[in-house]
């Protein structure tokens, strides 16, 4: 019964990619899609919300495409990671909206490592991301590729940043081989994102749990 019931709650998400509070981020990941017809596009999970987004998380997609179809933190373990982050400070899915450093995927094929030319082909999609979500003013970027395009951010779009008092914050990745480590080791990688979002949190007026 609990597999029908997640296939059931996966086909209600899918089934909302359209609905108002999603739809302008999802009709930019099918005009991606559509330039690229070999290629797919992840989207947001419905659960986020265009209005509400103050803070968004940007990961280095290495890897699948998640079979859900919507973007992930990165593998199983990551997203479970990310979850026990945001449950911990009282982040709502409401007020934080992901995104991928290269938002394509190729059917049948992992991303590899990113290379410079596919991390830059992301600026252009991430900045018209930017202007869906006009209320975000902090970005966490999620490893290496992720802080790489962080940077590019800045550098292309300073000002409109400067203007939206903007903060960028950059920690590791939560998926797969970037987190291999010691139990301490990761304990600390994963509190300093919790405290990367509880700082995004806060310069948005948003309650951090537990302070």
């Amino acid at each position: 019964m609990t597999s029908v019931a997640t296939e059931s709650l996966r086909e209600q998400l899918w089934n909302r990619r359209f609905d108002e509070n999603i739809a302008p981020v999802t009709e930019l990941c099918d005009s991606l899609a559509e330039a690229r017809p070999e290629q797919q596009v992840a989207y947001v999970d419905p659960v986020h919300d265009v209005d509400g987004c103050r803070i968004v998380s940007l990961f280095s997609n290495v890897g699948e495409m998640d079979p859900s179809g919507f973007i992930t933190a990165g593998d199983e373990q990551a997203s479970t990671r990310l979850l026990g982050i945001h449950w911990q400070i009282g982040l709502r899915p409401s007020y934080v909206m992901p995104w991928n450093v290269h938002p394509w995927f190729t059917p049948g094929q992992a991303n590899g490592r990113l290379t410079a030319a596919q991390i830059e082909q992301g600026l252009r999609p991430l900045v018209k991301f930017m202007t869906l979500v006009p209320r975000a003013s902090a970005l966490v970027a999620h490893g290496t590729e992720a802080h790489r395009l962080a940077d590019q951010l800045l550098k292309a779009q300073g000002p409109m940043l400067y203007k939206r008092g903007f903060g960028i914050y950059k920690v590791r990745s939560l998926s797969g081989r970037s987190f291999a480590g010691s139990a301490e080791r990761q304990a600390g990688w994963l509190l300093e994102s919790a405290k990367a979002y509880a700082e995004s949190m806060t310069r948005n007026g948003i309650p951090v749990k537990g302070h």
